[in-house]
């Protein structure tokens, strides 16, 4: 099957041209404070995506890099042999950087690494691409922006490696370009570029010329480069270099003066396109394996040659040759590799033979003649070369039971990169469309014996994620994801035995649940070529077992978004290509609904169960009839853009909502009436996302959580004061690139939200502070009457008219008086303190001899603080000044008497106390 995953959302950014930090050098990256001390991990899945590049370092043992199309780049740990993710420091406005279409690994240097980084080449990427540089394996990054576009997610993209360092002379690096930009050289390291003017050939072979979108009509350009070492020495630069080019006429060229002068090789095949090409300095050899096409899905025949550099001879090894008169080859070869302990042992990928399997070839005698992995008995059934054991991810069944001679689970699809340890010959990897699979035991082939297979993934997450929903029992985490469906997990430590199946979707688009019945779920999603399920699935137990509903609304194309009433009784939703329609749970029969328009994203009130709501091009949508009929709010002002909206658990008609485009309407929104009217969040630059957690101690309002710029910083962020102050808790080495499709807290653990990414998979962060509650004793000194409780809500009806007149009697309760000159002392206490917040106790006494009725306490911050809540006062802030006043039932101080407050605030790592505080207007002494 097919498996294609493109950006959920193209985003309007700046692309600037220069040098630069990946992340985290601008001022307002720096203003933006962290909350606490959050750690950040992956729910584990173990892989999900196209793994195009696997890159062994020559020179270093057991240092070795993947590249994924949209999900960044890894290390592997060399002991636990899990995979570190190397850029999770892109960031919002550079969400395209973790398109990673090339990576090169420095053999002088083993601490340098370059990435080619870029997502696509067409309209849908506003960035140009850029080359990352890291002098420390990938820890910290530099970059330079390059004057065009490259495509890590583009058709082609399992070719290569374009980017490739000099192995003599490691200050010369050469990256083959994309979209006929040709090809270019740095000579220092990585850090200017310049387009090579005497390279002869930019490629002119693209996918399917009538593509209008770009996507398919792009030059694949140049593809690769590849040195004969032994050609330079010590600091001096390589002389012979070899260059594949995307044109099937001329794509192998050669430089003999160190790329200085280029020519076509003479005699080379033509009729293909270089996928690989990989040099044996032993033997002088290049060997190169091609396709029909650029790949990763499709190729239907090719070959593989071999090319002695000292006679100029060109020969065919192919393992199935391209015009074999039995048909056999049905597919294009890549993953091309040498065991560099024996450079005659190759191996190579069918990469593109879909059906039944992929297939590896192994050679031990340069290519004379080969072992299939796999090769046919009596037909239908297979025999194997190697076992599969896929106990660590048993997902990659695929839950199937597929007739010979398929097998599941499959040994791949999309094997374009395979990879024998340099330094171990009985150690290999290989990418798939989903996994990266090995095998520590290689040579037991060369003797007739089994090889065994495994995944080789655990660390590296690449699925893009749609949707997310924590119930408050069952599951704490179900998924919505691109490619592979999405799954339940029950431990966010392990990963599941399967995705969800019954049936299995491409792409799961929705999921939603009961929120009193968490056992009732309910996902939409797209279906692969030829499924004819529905495109809906229901579930009595939480997510463990899923069926497909009876019928879907005429006309449906795709999952869309779905809603379940609160008690389960109903569903509504609104597919894609048909009306917004309502069922009962199980979906035997959709009943269109009224006055809401089709494409409407939809949601379930979480208290009334005939409550639902939509919303479509700046207008929100009421229903409470079970989703029969819609009304349209009178509410302004909203964004036409995308918008993500839910309503808030326990609290009929709470409902948040984010969404907008750059430059236009954008922001966060809220409604306490069922959307009749809606209140901007001020501070809230942009959102994309919200969700809802479990309250911090001493608060009943959930804990909101958004993807947003909040004071003019991108980041994660958490309220919980009910969107009254926010405070950014990712920080710049933990960003994920694009973050707003989806975002939820955890009903059971404070501070805990899961954050969704394209391409990094589900990120979850928990807290280790807990913040310390407003107190519950009562004051010192009680009210007589007890403060009255704002109401949640406003009210109905419009507020008494004032009089056109003054009151003729004065006020009953006296002006706000002075304490006597000198006559006030301020205990200002520090009484927590944890990284970015604190808490303190101020104690305001009156030290005078004459008594005050009703004060107001002012100071100034020095180093940024801000106050997120108060008790026993009430506060106004702006900037750094601060005033407190009384709580009412506190104003009264007599001469010796005393009021105290508290609060919490955020800080940096200088917190100093206020050095001067005024008590209504009066200097007092500060302790």
């Amino acid at each position: 099957m097919k498996r294609v995953r493109t950006a959920a959302v193209a985003m309007t950014v700046t692309a600037g041209l220069g040098l630069g930090w990946l992340a985290g050098t601008g001022a307002d990256a720096a203003a933006a404070t962290p909350a606490g001390s959050y750690s950040w991990k992956n729910v584990r899945i173990d892989g999900g995506g196209f793994v195009p590049g696997i890159i062994f370092n020559q020179t270093e043992k057991n240092l070795v890099y993947a590249r994924t199309d949209i999900g960044g780049a890894y290390r592997q740990d060399p002991t636990s042999k899990k995979w570190i993710p190397l850029l999770d420091s892109v960031g919002w406005d550079d969400w395209s950087y973790s398109g990673v279409a090339s990576l090169a690994t420095d053999p002088v240097d083993t601490s340098r690494v370059y990435v080619a980084a870029g997502n696509y080449t067409t309209s849908w990427d506003p960035n140009n691409g850029a080359i990352l540089r890291s002098t420390d394996k990938g820890a910290t990054w530099k970059r330079t922006v390059l004057p065009f576009k490259i495509g890590g997610n583009m058709p082609g993209r399992g070719e290569g490696e374009r980017l490739a360092i000099d192995p003599n002379k490691d200050s010369v690096l050469y990256f083959g370009a994309p979209s006929g930009n040709g090809l270019w050289r740095s000579t220092d390291y990585g850090v200017t570029w310049a387009k090579v003017a005497s390279f002869p050939n930019v490629g002119n072979y693209v996918a399917d010329p009538s593509d209008s979108s770009g996507y398919q009509s792009d030059n694949q350009g140049v593809l690769w480069v590849s040195f004969d070492k032994r050609t330079g020495s010590g600091s001096s630069a390589t002389q012979s270099i070899f260059v594949g080019v995307a044109d099937k006429q001329n794509s192998i060229y050669h430089s003999a003066d160190g790329g200085v002068t280029w020519s076509r090789v003479a005699g080379q095949p033509t009729g293909y396109l270089p996928h690989k090409g990989v040099f044996d300095p032993v033997g002088g050899y290049l060997y190169i394996a091609t396709s029909d096409t650029g790949g990763p899905y499709d190729g239907s025949e090719g070959d593989v040659w071999k090319y002695a550099t000292a006679t100029g001879t060109w020969t065919r090894i192919s393992p199935m040759p391209s015009d074999d008169s039995n048909g056999d080859d049905y597919f294009g070869y890549s993953g091309l590799t040498i065991d560099r302990q024996h450079p005659n042992t190759l191996m190579v990928t069918g990469y593109s033979s879909w059906w039944p399997d992929t297939q590896i070839f192994r050679s031990t005698d340069g290519g004379a003649s080969w072992k299939k992995i796999w090769d046919f008995g009596s037909y239908p059934n297979r025999v194997d070369q190697y076992t599969m054991d896929v106990s660590s991810s048993p997902w990659l069944t695929f839950g199937g039971n597929p007739s010979p001679p398929e097998e599941t689970p499959k040994l791949g699809w999309m094997t374009e990169s395979l990879e024998i340890d340099p330094f171990d010959s009985n150690r290999m990897m290989y990418g798939t469309g989903a996994t990266i699979y090995g095998s520590s035991d290689l040579t037991k082939w060369d003797s007739g014996s089994k090889i065994t297979i495994k995944p080789m993934v655990e660390g590296l997450e690449e699925t893009a994620v749609n949707d997310l929903i924590s119930p408050p029992s069952g599951a704490p985490l179900l998924s919505a994801l691109g490619d592979i469906g999405g799954f339940r997990h029950t431990d966010l430590t392990k990963v599941p035995a399967m995705m969800y199946t019954s049936p299995n979707f491409s792409t799961t688009t929705s999921l939603d649940f009961a929120e009193a019945n968490p056992l009732q779920v309910v996902r939409t999603g797209n279906l692969g070529d030829g499924d004819t399920s529905k495109r809906i699935a229901f579930s009595n137990d939480n997510g463990a077992n899923w069926y497909q509903g009876s019928s879907e609304p005429a006309g449906t194309t795709g999952g869309g978004t779905v809603a379940v009433a609160a008690d389960g009784s109903r569903v509504l939703w609104s597919p894609d290509g048909a009306a917004v329609s309502t069922s009962s749970f199980g979906g035997s029969s959709w009943t269109a609904s009224s006055g809401v328009p089709k494409g409407a994203r939809v949601a379930a009130d979480r208290v009334n169960a005939k409550k639902f709501y939509a919303f479509a091009a700046g207008k929100f949508y009421t229903s409470t009839d079970g989703g029969a009929s819609f009304t349209a709010s009178a509410a302004t002002g909203l964004p036409a853009d995308t918008v993500r909206f839910k309503a808030v658990p326990g609290t009929e008609g709470d409902v948040w909502l984010a969404g907008g485009a750059t430059g236009k309407t954008y922001g966060l929104w809220h409604s306490t009436d069922s959307g009749a009217h809606f209140t901007k969040v001020s501070g809230v630059d942009e959102a994309d996302s919200i969700g809802f957690g479990k309250a911090a101690p001493g608060r009943s309002y959930p804990a909101l959580y958004t993807s947003a710029k909040i004071g003019g910083v991108r980041g994660i962020y958490r309220s919980d004061d009910a969107g009254t102050s926010w405070v950014r808790i990712n920080d710049d080495q933990h960003q994920w690139g694009w973050t707003g499709a989806a975002i939820t807290g955890d009903p059971r653990v404070y501070g805990r939200v899961y954050v969704s990414t394209n391409g990094r998979g589900v990120i979850y962060g928990d807290t280790s502070d807990t913040p310390t509650a407003p107190p519950t004793t009562p004051p010192t000194t009680p009210p007589t009457t007890p403060p009255t409780k704002p109401p949640t809500t406003p009210p109905t009806t419009p507020p008494t008219t004032p009089p056109t007149t003054p009151p003729t009697t004065p006020p009953t309760t006296p002006p706000t008086t002075p304490p006597a000159a000198g006559g006030c002392e301020v205990t200002y206490a520090i009484t927590n303190q944890w990284s970015g917040g604190f808490q303190a106790d101020v104690t305001v006494k009156n030290t005078g001899t004459t008594a005050i009725n009703g004060w107001s306490v002012k100071w100034n911050f020095a180093n940024g603080q801000q106050i997120t809540s108060l008790w026993n006062g009430t506060l106004a802030q702006s900037g750094a000044a601060v005033t407190v006043t009384d709580a009412d039932w506190n104003k009264s101080l007599p001469a010796g008497g005393t009021a105290s407050f508290g609060f919490t605030g955020n800080a940096g790592s200088t917190n100093a106390k206020p050095s001067a505080i005024t008590l209504n207007g009066t200097s007092c002494t500060v302790k």
